[in-house]
């Protein structure tokens, strides 16, 4: 947690940006995996932590703007709660570490909603995501379930995402935090990337590792030779010498900031010939990406010069023809790369997106594409100080997209399917960091952690020399 002031401040602000009404905050409750007392590893809605900051199930939270409010609402611990978990802080205690004085039962939370639309008051809600929410909602607010997402308010929505689009010196430290423990986690996998190791082994010391340092994975982990599959799991696989390992983590510091880190390494420690020429173009395009991040920029221009630079370079290797800029106009590179450039990060590895992806990576300003590849595209929206985001181009060989291209003719002006034929049992590479956008350009977060090819290659080799599976 931050201090005290910190968590004041920002719902201080907030309620600048809403006029009149009743703000309403739902935390996360403890979720059963397949019983009643088998839960889930407990994760707090992130806005309700960016504002109240406590990290524990069954908590909700007022501002009542027309009464100058702020309520916690929750319950004291039990006796039989504090058998099976020790000692907890009482309601008023926690409420207290942020800011809040008055406190109030999840049962009486039910009442101040009601009373507030029977007198005819705005309720500002965000979208749910979590079923028991959207019951609680309908109820509350007396409509049907299936009209629940409509009476999210825009005034709270675009103020959240205003202020927690923009991190603070300690958000920022604290992505840092958890970039550590990607830095220790991808070094990792990189000297386990050995013949003989399966996926699943390489995933679970990352996981070990990501836990050990007080907070968990991010994301399930993306730990797989199949790198054509943008989220494969992964499996029992046994790594083969030549394959190429992507892995695809990111950590959480205890505060829950996350961070989101690709590298791909190559089984036994050498790329091959094209697996280098691949490898270094799309680090090139990361690279040049990265730099052009500075404020004023729209990240969508910048997602398009990597869509160029990744062209070009297949040009050079024959896989792709014609001009560079009209085979982007006309999405043929999507062939290859059918994703977005990045998306924002911070306190969810999708910063926000739970809000509405297009509210967080576009605004008002920009249109989300419907053509394949760039629909795909996450972030949009003029870059500016503050903004966290990932850079993560890459290249892909997907052989059911290619043989239905193919065999539809898409692109043929800009395509190379002959050549690219050749190429069906590639697989993928991606590359990825974490970026802050400065008042100056851009600042990589974290420890540096190898990219170049031979840095990757060294650090593969080394330990494909001394280790065993």
């Amino acid at each position: 947690m931050f201090d005290t002031d910190v968590y004041v401040q920002r719902r201080r602000r907030l309620r600048t940006a809403i006029n009149a009404g009743l703000v309403l905050f739902l935390g996360n409750e403890a979720v059963p995996m397949n019983y009643a007392s088998n839960l889930y590893p407990f994760w707090q809605d992130s806005s309700f932590l960016y504002y109240w900051g406590l990290d524990t199930p069954g908590l909700a939270a007022v501002i009542d703007l027309d009464e100058d409010r702020e309520i916690l609402f929750g319950h004291d611990p039990t006796v039989d709660e504090i058998v099976w978990t020790g000692p907890l802080p009482s309601l008023h205690a926690r409420a207290a570490r942020v800011g809040v004085t008055e406190t109030g039962s999840r049962e009486a939370l039910g009442e101040v909603v009601r009373s507030a639309v029977d007198a005819g008051r705005s309720v500002h809600i965000l979208p749910p995501y979590r079923t028991r929410h959207t019951l609680q909602l309908a109820e509350w607010l007396d409509v049907a379930q299936d009209e629940v997402a409509m009476q999210a308010s825009e005034a709270f929505i675009e103020a959240v995402i205003a202020q927690r689009a923009i991190k603070s010196e300690d958000e920022v430290a604290e992505i840092e935090t958890a970039l550590d423990a990607a830095h220790a986690m991808h070094t990792a996998a990189m000297r386990r990337a050995t013949p003989g190791v399966t996926e699943q082994a390489v995933a679970g010391q990352m996981e070990g590792i990501a836990t050990s340092r007080g907070g968990r994975l991010s994301f399930p982990l993306i730990v797989s030779v199949r790198g054509e599959v943008l989220h494969n799991h992964p499996t029992e696989h046994v790594l083969q010498e030549g394959e190429l390992m992507l892995c695809d983590a990111g950590a959480t510091a205890p505060s829950q900031y996350a961070s989101d880190i690709t590298r791909v390494t190559p089984v036994g420690g050498r790329f091959t010939e094209r697996q280098r020429a691949i490898y270094d173009l799309v680090l090139t395009t990361q690279q040049n990406a990265i730099d052009a991040v500075r404020p004023g920029v729209p990240f969508r221009d910048i997602h398009l010069q990597a869509a160029r630079d990744l062209t070009d370079g297949l040009q050079a290797l024959g896989l792709m023809r014609g001009d560079v800029d009209e085979a982007v106009a006309a999405g043929a590179h999507a062939l290859f790369f059918p994703h977005g450039l990045g998306h924002m990060m911070g306190l969810d590895v999708h910063d926000m997106e739970g809000l509405g992806e297009d509210r967080v990576g576009y605004g008002d300003a920009f249109e989300r594409s419907d053509q394949f590849g760039l629909s795909a595209l996450r972030l949009a929206r003029t870059l500016e100080p503050g903004f966290v985001l990932t850079v993560e181009p890459g290249l892909y060989f997907i052989p059911a997209l290619i043989d239905q291209w193919r065999a539809d003719g898409k692109h043929t002006a800009f395509i190379n399917y002959d050549r690219v034929e050749a190429y069906k049992d590639f697989g993928g590479i991606r590359i990825e960091d974490d970026v802050l956008v400065t008042r100056e350009g851009a600042r990589v977060l974290g420890p540096s952690i190898p990219k170049d090819a031979d840095a990757v290659e060294a650090m593969a080799a080394e330990a494909a020399e001394g280790s065993t599976p």
